[in-house]
């Protein structure tokens, strides 16, 4: 039987063990002693609404599919039809190819050719290590065309502490801005967290808050690392990003709230691709040029 996901890459490190698929390097599971700490799926189902996939050469959503670079207009198809848009880039349901697998590592890499609404060549490495620390996750994405391109990442967990639903989930996010959104899920305005539902630094149970929002203007730490932390009990998970992170997307569920909760690191806000209030975001990279950053996860 072949598992619609392809090939399972198992890495272990003492009580840490991932599992990353073939199509889309997706980050299918991740346990620590035993305990979900990432909230995927199983060998024989079908990946659904971007769990553990990796987002390129775009994160988001992109208003019509349609975004203006170096002179010419693009238009992407309409992998968001709903909402006429297109989201989360153009590997998440692509073989990649295995670079290497050890016991506690793998890497493993992808070519985006041109072809409807993409004008250049690009090869991504990503490489999932688990260790002591927890999960790490290298990305590194190399324009190897002859002309820039535009470039953004993100990856899609969900994460889990043992709740029934997301209600019961202490969520701590270090932002001082969001992004407001219209139906289409598209960019509004940038509003001060301050004084809204919004305001998650407190790290308090979300109760019925519903959220499928960007969050920017991020705290960090002395190491330049971000955290969020997602807390029930004795359980806890945390979510970092280095310093190429600069967004940090929350997403409870649109009209189930026991799907766990997606937090997903950015390189841009959504439509970064199009002048506007998040294109200050977008990565361009010129021949030669490559983007890499880090994220990374790890519990009980």
């Amino acid at each position: 039987m072949t598992n619609p996901t392809g090939e399972q890459y198992e890495i272990v490190s003492g009580e840490h063990r991932a599992v990353v698929t073939e199509v889309g390097a997706t980050l299918r599971a991740y346990t620590v002693d035993g305990r979900h700490v990432v909230r995927g799926f199983e060998a024989d189902e079908v990946v659904h609404k971007g769990r553990g996939q990796q987002l390129l050469p775009w994160p988001n959503r992109i208003r019509d599919g349609i975004y203006t670079f170096g002179g010419e207009e693009q238009q992407l198809d309409l992998s968001e039809p709903s909402r006429h848009n297109a989201i989360h880039g153009l590997v998440r349901h692509v073989p990649w190819t295995l670079v290497e697998h050890t016991a506690d590592t793998v890497t493993q890499s992808v070519r985006v050719y041109p072809r409807s609404g993409w004008p250049g060549v690009l090869e991504a490495t990503i490489t999932h290590q688990v260790g002591e620390r927890g999960l790490q996750v290298t990305v590194r994405a190399t324009n190897i065309g002859d002309a820039d391109v535009p470039f953004g990442y993100a990856a899609h967990p969900y994460f889990t502490v043992g709740e029934t639903t997301v209600d019961e989930v202490a969520l701590t996010v270090p932002a001082r801005t969001y992004l407001e959104v219209d139906d289409r899920l598209l960019p509004v305005r940038l509003a001060p967290v301050e004084g809204t539902e919004k305001d998650l630094r407190a790290g308090a149970p979300l109760g019925s808050t519903n959220l499928d929002h960007a969050f920017t203007d991020l705290d960090r730490d002395e190491d330049g690392r971000w955290r969020v932390k997602l807390a029930l009990g004795d359980r806890y998970a945390e979510l970092w990003g280095d310093a190429t992170m600069s967004w940090i997307q929350v997403f409870t569920g649109e009209d189930r709230r026991d799907l766990s909760l997606a937090v997903e690191p950015m390189t841009c806000g959504p439509d970064a691709f199009n002048e506007g209030i998040t294109h200050d975001g977008l990565i361009v990279l010129a021949p030669g040029k490559s983007y890499s950053g880090r994220w990374g996860v790890t519990g009980r």
